[in-house]
């Protein structure tokens, strides 16, 4: 294998006169600390893409020595499957980062994820194309140009980007979103927006998709991520009138080897045709899931991507006719607690699925935070999950309820198993009805945003803390993308408590905005935006959870080092 070096991860070389090889070994004189910082350093500049190296911290700013500084991301990708096509479908992609990053200048463009130059993009493996016009149809053709993140030049700070060749979408600055609105019958394999500089800390991109069809009607919103080796989805179905795709896109310029394994209420399916799925370079696939089980029928599926070679961007596209559909964004990751915010009021019906990876059963206490805390649903007061397989809970109606968050913990902390969690919540009105699916999500940290938000009253927020400490949560509402002011506003999230934010949007809006939310204090919090786009009697939504934007990083300052720090 092919020694890694500072300029194959496109770093910059060291202002310090003494190092003149930067090198493994020249970096620190061949000591172990120093070859650990770098290792360090490489890790962080492959996942969140920072490329630079800079001076020596100020160890009295970095805490103790041998402790640690943070450092601002300089390079965000993210990756959103192919848009949802048909004669009825409209897609909006919404690029956004918020203002008051440090670093001067970047770029922030959306392109169209395509093979690198001179190869071709054959995928083949398990799964089966779907037919055109249906809410999940693929892709047909690729796209002209070659996935790029920076442009001729660099601009200075506040400065209109550069479009780079081959843009769809750019950023102007930092603070204003851009949408591409009306991207109908879109034949693209998925996108891949990539932002450097003072674009990347906070970097979001969001794809909404408003789909007309009678049979599967709804709003199908989805925050794109980052590429990745292992994901988990729970709510998938191959029951009566559902049609489930897992989407797979692979951004990257070496193809990849994926695997779909499914889990069911009694256990692990065989599914050969999900092993070894190759991909090459800029191509995508969707994989139906009923051309993986050909025979049974399963109500309630975990679905597993592990990744063996290269990374993808994977999402779990659902429709069920005549009641909706949506994107279902990957669970967070195996954990004994899990919570899942965003639950809204006024709910036709709401079914829960956890998935038990591990070897142990789950034995899980369910709670419900709303106005007033935690509390328990009568008669829904746990949940036993045998190990390797899945298990679903209606919870019921909601209606007249309070909006809120699902929390699932071990009945006994003394018998911790991680699970893996997501609740598909259904809104009704005069017969016509749709449906979200909301993932267990982690806290907002110190920041999250989302890309697509709408005025009017179509943006809901939902703010719960999940610990013992109350929270206070700044709120920001950017500018819109065709003008607006800004808006402001705190708010205490006591324990246990979710609190719902409406109406909160940038004086003089004209078309759509960003909201980023920061923790001021306590926590953690949990949050999750719901989008409702009304269409034709059909009460359309979706709900996304807000996840850290991880604007910064935590870089360990070693004390007998040259002191190279990330920024």
């Amino acid at each position: 294998m092919k020694k890694p070096s500072i300029k194959a991860a496109g770093l910059k070389k060291p202002s310090l006169p003494e190092i003149k090889k930067p090198s493994f070994d020249g970096l620190s004189g061949g000591s172990r600390t120093g070859r650990s910082l770098l290792a360090a350093v490489a890790v962080l500049g492959v996942v969140f893409g920072i490329a630079e190296l800079r001076p020596p911290a100020d160890p009295s700013t970095a805490g103790a020595p041998g402790g640690a500084t943070t450092a601002q991301v300089e390079r965000s990708t993210l990756v959103c499957p192919p848009p949802i096509q048909g004669l009825f479908a409209t897609t909006d992609l919404t690029l956004y980062d918020p203002a008051g990053g440090k670093a001067e200048g970047g770029t922030a463009s959306l392109f169209d994820v395509a093979p690198p130059a001179g190869a071709t993009a054959k995928p083949s493996g398990g799964g089966s194309a779907q037919p055109s016009g249906s809410p999940s149809a693929g892709p047909s053709g690729s796209a002209s140009s070659k996935p790029s993140g920076s442009a001729s030049a660099k601009p200075s700070a506040g400065a209109p980007a550069a479009p780079a060749a081959g843009a769809r979408l750019t950023l102007a600055k930092p603070g204003v979103p851009v949408t591409g609105h009306g991207l109908a019958g879109d034949t693209a394999p998925g996108t891949v927006a990539t932002a450097e500089g003072a674009f990347a800390p906070g970097f979001g991109l969001s794809q909404t998709t408003t789909y007309l069809d009678q049979a599967r009607a709804g709003l199908y919103g989805l925050d794109c991520a980052p590429s990745g080796t292992d994901f988990w989805f729970a709510g998938a179905s191959t029951a009566q009138g559902r049609d489930d795709y897992v989407n797979l896109v692979n951004a990257d310029s070496a193809p990849a080897t994926v695997d779909i394994r499914l889990v069911g209420a009694k256990g692990a399916i065989d599914v050969e045709a999900g092993n070894g799925i190759t991909m090459a370079p800029g191509s995508s696939q969707r994989v139906r899931l009923k051309s993986l089980l050909t025979t049974a029928v399963e109500p309630d599926l975990a679905v597993h991507v592990v990744v063996r070679d290269g990374r993808v961007g994977a999402a779990l596209n659902v429709s069920d006719e005549g009641k909706g559909g949506d994107w279902v964004a990957a669970s967070a990751a195996p954990a004994a607690v899990q919570v899942l915010p965003g639950l809204p009021a006024e709910l036709a019906s709401a079914r829960l699925i956890v998935a038990a990876p591990a070897d142990d059963d789950a034995d899980l206490k369910i709670q419900i935070s709303g106005k007033n805390g935690w509390f328990t649903p009568a008669g829904k007061e746990s949940l036993h999950v045998k190990a390797g397989m899945v298990a679903a809970l209606d919870l019921g109606p909601f209606e007249h309820s309070e909006a809120g968050a699902i929390r699932l913990s071990p009945s006994d902390p003394a018998h911790p198993t991680p699970v893996v969690a997501a609740v598909r919540v259904d809104r009704a009105n005069n017969g016509k009805a749709d449906a979200a699916w909301i993932s267990a999500a982690g806290p907002i940290g110190k920041r999250a945003g989302l890309a697509d938000n709408r005025g009017g009253g179509a943006t809901t927020l939902y703010l719960t803390a999940t610990g013992s400490a109350a929270a206070k949560v700044r709120l920001t509402a950017s500018a819109g993308t065709g003008g607006g002011t800004p808006a402001t506003k705190e708010v205490d999230v006591p324990a246990g408590v979710t609190v719902v934010v409406q109406n909160l949007e940038p004086a003089g809006l004209n078309g759509v905005y960003g909201i980023t939310a920061e923790t001021v204090s306590g926590g953690p919090v949990v949050a999750a935006r719901m989008l409702a786009l009304p269409q034709k009697d059909v009460p359309m939504f979706t709900v996304q959870a807000f996840r850290d934007d991880r604007s910064t990083v935590t870089v360990p300052y070693a004390q007998n080092d040259p002191g190279l720090v990330l920024r």
